[in-house]
């Protein structure tokens, strides 16, 4: 296969109705009309910023070169799409109560896939909250009264939300993302939400697939962290892996610690960085195999499997978070 050099990515801001105006120190951007409520950092209408690949978008990069950007070890069911969806959401005011199918249920109504996810707390006020599930002994009777007469917000278990917390929200969890933290959200590659109860939006709310989507337990909620030797483990479950790695001066492709390679291999698959805080800077270990780049601050960078051995030096504070997928088990069959 083809090597591909890293590449940067240039985000897509999103107009939410519930987001923010003004997205600094964060992101160099204020909204014209509509408030920003989501940067997509890996959105397949994203462009790559640098190399040879620049200027084309990420979903044109998956289709063109898929076995070069997923490498060997992901399942040929998927070739030519990309696997996650990165994003950082900005609420100033409570999103929607909703929930995202499992794949099965998405292919039911002629989607690919379904959504799970996870969020990872980059900042978060004093009091902040989210909502992830029902309260136990909560019925779908109770969910439909709780839409008709504006009451599902007591239905649901709240969590309060610190910097630093990573919460998983797998798919037909009934959840809430409310003002006062800015998330690092992971996901399938995905954008079907099913709404509850929007708070008197003029939105569509779609409560006949939402109760269909709906778990009555689900596996949703804060997950401890894991130290490793040279990384952290905020979360691994199925679709995807959320790591911080720690990064002293300069650390190589090649560089071991313990059972753990920086950079993939062309056996091991393909990875985004993120640069939660601080910056970084990409380069070959070989001259020439690539133009070196910069990692800003909130810069993400695709790492694909088939690339050449590279390094990333820490040009100050650099606080780094690698994405990388987790396939399941078999590809799921559409329902009846």
């Amino acid at each position: 296969m083809t090597e591909l050099a890293p590449f940067r990515l240039e985000p897509k801001f999103v107009e939410r109705i519930w987001g923010s105006s003004d997205l600094h120190p964060w992101f160099d951007m204020h909204a014209s009309s509509t408030p920003i409520g989501e940067v997509w950092l890996t959105g397949d209408e994203c462009r790559v910023e640098t190399g040879e690949l620049s200027g084309k978008t990420l979903g044109a990069v998956f289709a063109q070169h898929s076995r070069a950007m997923l490498g060997t070890g992901a399942p040929t069911w998927a070739a030519g799409m990309s696997p996650l969806l990165l994003k950082v959401i900005f609420a100033k005011e409570k999103l929607s109560v909703q929930v995202h199918p499992d794949d099965l249920l998405a292919q039911k109504y002629g989607q690919p896939r379904g959504k799970t996810e996870c969020w990872y707390a980059l900042e978060a006020e004093s009091g902040a909250e989210v909502a992830t599930g029902l309260r136990p002994g909560t019925t779908l009777e109770d969910v439909q009264r709780g839409v008709e007469d504006g009451t599902l917000e007591d239905r649901l278990t709240i969590l309060p939300v610190s910097k630093d917390d990573m919460i998983f929200v797998d798919a037909g969890t009934v959840h809430a993302i409310w003002p006062g933290s800015i998330l690092l959200e992971t996901q399938q590659n995905s954008d079907i939400t099913y709404r509850l109860y929007d708070y008197g939006r003029p939105r569509e709310l779609h409560v006949a697939k939402a109760l269909e989507a709906i778990r009555l337990q689900t596996e949703a909620g804060k997950v401890e962290p894991v130290e490793l030797l040279g990384r952290t483990i905020l979360v691994e479950r199925t679709y995807f892996c959320v790591e911080i790695i720690k990064v002293s001066k300069t650390r190589t492709g090649v560089s071991m610690a313990g059972n753990y390679e920086m950079a993939l291999g062309p056996q091991a698959g393909f990875a985004y960085l993120f640069a939660a805080a601080g910056q970084g800077r990409i380069s070959p270990l070989q001259e020439g195999a690539f133009e070196p780049f910069e990692m800003p601050a909130r810069g993400l960078v695709a790492i694909p499997a088939v690339t050449p051995l590279w390094q990333i030096e820490d040009e100050g504070d650099l606080e780094l978070i690698r994405i990388t997928p987790r396939w399941p088990e078999n590809q799921p069959e559409a329902a009846e």
